[in-house]
């Protein structure tokens, strides 16, 4: 009996094999878009998964993009029929990051405006300028399936300079530790006049209800910063992981001991190669440990998704597994009941996104 309950035991700790990939969003199909790109995940404390992207007219970054959602209730298996969950019509909404306060049980989707016709090189005004980009926010307070009207942020954090914000894209998090329990964290970078681009942190210490803007990451050596993510180690020190702009090749990393309001100056990588693309990152907790999952294409060009583990901050990467070969671009993570991670990606070009459940590496 004692061997069976064992073995029981064991059974139900393994890990499942990698699943098969699951079309969450398709231009014209599920979706009536031309293209879809730019993937966001949240995995809610309720287990559901929302994901969202940018469904767009054409394919450029800035074509009348509206945001659209789908949901799964059994952790990737099925997905929901995309709805749109906000749009402007004919301007672009850009960016998409997710974020949950769990303890009131409300979804936070972050995203930037650009004015009909505009794009992001194309000599928009800085700050809180009437025809300029905007930072907006909606809420869903039903697991994603209603969204709220939206709110404008940009006056409380648009850089003065500033002509484009962005945050993300991906996600944001809640931190834990006391000093700053439940703070919501949402990564930015923003751009210049002279296409200068810093990232920054907004947050909030009430829920949502009001948001403050860090200060920049210091940046030396020729190193800017661009699309980025953020996660929280055990002892409340909050890790930056950027994708360059300038720089050598390799991704672009800070630390802040103060949740944000501050950081240590940005340095390079080594050990992470960047093709200049955006990545994910994830904080899981077991027992008393706590490990970071990254996740970016790697080599020459936009493929083969790889998977690392750190167990210290972001520090070190004590293992790495490719978990997606081929064509690989944007992604975000989420953890799943199962212990596997989900990935919601780019595989190809910018008609479709789709999900897949994946081993950790280290396992």
């Amino acid at each position: 009996m004692r061997s069976l309950l064992l073995l029981c035991l064991f059974a139900s700790s393994a890990w499942a094999a990698d699943g098969a990939d699951v079309t969450v969003f398709e231009a014209k199909k599920n979706l009536t878009h031309a293209s879809v790109r730019i993937p966001a995940l949240l995995r809610t404390k309720k287990g559901t998964l929302i994901a969202v992207a940018e469904a767009r007219e054409k394919a450029t970054d800035q074509a009348g993009n509206d945001l659209v959602v789908s949901v799964s209730k059994d952790d990737g298996a099925t997905w929901t029929k995309p709805r749109v969950a906000y749009d402007q019509g004919k301007d672009s909404c850009n960016n998409p990051t997710l974020v949950e306060d769990e303890l009131i049980g409300r979804v936070f989707l972050f995203f930037q405006t650009f004015p009909a016709g505009s794009h992001e090189f194309g000599g928009l005004p800085a700050g809180d300028a009437a025809d300029g980009t905007r930072i907006r926010v909606i809420a869903s307070d039903d697991e994603g399936s209603t969204w709220s009207r939206p709110s404008d942020l940009t006056k409380d954090l648009k850089p003065a300079d500033a002509v484009t914000t962005a945050s993300g894209p991906g996600v944001g998090i809640k931190m834990k530790h006391p000093l700053h329990a439940g703070r919501l964290i949402i990564p930015f970078n923003s751009q210049d006049k002279k296409k200068n681009f810093v990232n920054w942190v907004a947050y909030s210490d009430d829920g949502g209800r009001n948001w403050q803007r860090g200060a920049n990451v210091p940046q030396e050596g020729g190193i800017q910063l661009n699309e980025v993510q953020v996660a929280e180690d055990r002892d409340g020190t909050l890790y930056l992981n950027s994708r360059r702009w300038k720089g050598a090749a390799t991704r672009k990393v800070a630390w802040s001991k103060d949740g944000g309001a501050t950081w240590s100056p940005a340095i390079d990588d080594a050990t992470l190669p960047d093709p200049t693309c955006q990545a994910s990152l994830l904080r899981i907790d077991q027992g008393t440990t706590t490990r970071f999952y990254f996740l970016n294409p790697v080599g020459k060009g936009r493929k083969n998704g790889t998977l690392r583990v750190s167990a210290d901050g972001g520090r070190t990467w004590v293992a790495s597994r490719e978990v997606i070969p081929g064509p690989f671009a944007y992604s975000s993570i989420a953890a799943l009941a199962d212990g596997r991670i989900g990935v919601l990606y780019e595989p190809a070009g910018d008609t479709v996104i789709k999900f897949r459940a994946v081993d950790p590496p280290g396992r």
